[in-house]
């Protein structure tokens, strides 16, 4: 463990128990949710399915907005998101996968993101990324956003407990809700697909890793805990593979299409679903 870089990590744990403190209210508890479910897109969209998977895509500005919003996540930058994310699809379940749970639970669930190798970007890994500044720029000062959305929500909470204190907010409680609550919960519903994904849940595929699709942690995470699907096929922009597979980030790069956002969604391949154990179609 690299302690001293952990520290913040386990800091925002702890500023968790402001709510005791600060109190709740319908807009932060509003605002905690709108912000868990905009930057968990950005995650399961951008972060995984573009940016480690090519699965789509987008123009050089909407590539770096959307990689802004996943850097206030708190889970680093996209470059060192996609490098990790793809050595794990090279190594699923080997003792190379630096997060597999047959190295235990709480390795595979936060442990190896708080080690000294964890902390390394394997720029052999994202030279297609590497060639754009503002991305390696976003890598390596990923801490500035998510400070910054800090500072906006405090000065956003104290504005709104002068103006309109009759939504109950202030400063403080926007920041422990809207920030520490919202992006550790957000942290822990991401990294299920880590320590969970490959535990609980079924096999429609055979691979060679112990994948699962579960449904619960899909709701969870808009659609990434059919992870059996996407072990097996991780070249499509869908990983609910079956039409009663909710798919959350596919839905909403759906519609970012309808609008011209996005292009080249990659299908589901026709032959992926005659591999399918259950022999059932689409």
């Amino acid at each position: 463990m690299d302690w001293l870089r952990a520290l913040p990590f386990l800091g925002m744990h702890l500023a968790c128990l402001g709510v005791f403190w600060v109190g709740v209210s319908c807009f932060a508890v509003a605002v905690a949710a709108a912000l868990y479910a905009l930057r968990m897109f950005a995650i399961t969209a951008f972060y995984h399915r573009y940016f480690s998977h090519r699965t789509f895509r987008t123009s050089r500005p909407l590539q770096f907005l959307f990689a802004l919003i996943g850097a206030s996540s708190v889970q680093r930058g996209p470059l060192w998101w996609a490098a990790h994310h793809r050595n794990h699809h090279r190594h699923a379940d080997a003792p190379a996968d630096p997060h597999s749970p047959r190295h235990g639970f709480w390795r595979s669930h936060v442990g190896w993101f708080l080690t000294r190798a964890g902390f390394r970007t394997d720029w052999s890994r994202i030279p297609d990324l590497a060639r754009y500044p503002e991305l390696r720029w976003l890598d390596r000062y990923d801490t500035l956003v998510p400070v910054a959305l800090a500072v906006a929500l405090y000065l956003l909470g104290a504005a709104l407990q002068r103006w309109a204190p009759g939504l109950g907010t202030s400063g403080p409680q926007l920041l422990v809700w809207g920030f520490f609550v919202s992006t550790v919960v957000l942290f822990h519903a991401t990294v299920t697909i880590n320590s969970l994904a490959h535990r609980f849940g079924s096999r429609r595929f055979d691979t060679r890793d112990d994948s699962r699709n579960n449904a619960w942690l899909a709701l969870l995470t808009f659609g990434e805990g059919w992870h059996n699907n996407h072990h097996f096929f991780p070249g499509s922009a869908r990983q609910g593979f079956r039409w009663w597979e909710l798919d959350l980030t596919w839905y909403g790069l759906r519609l970012m299409s309808a609008l011209g956002l996005v292009s080249g969604l990659k299908p589901v391949p026709a032959w992926v679903h005659a591999h399918a154990r259950d022999g059932a179609g689409r």
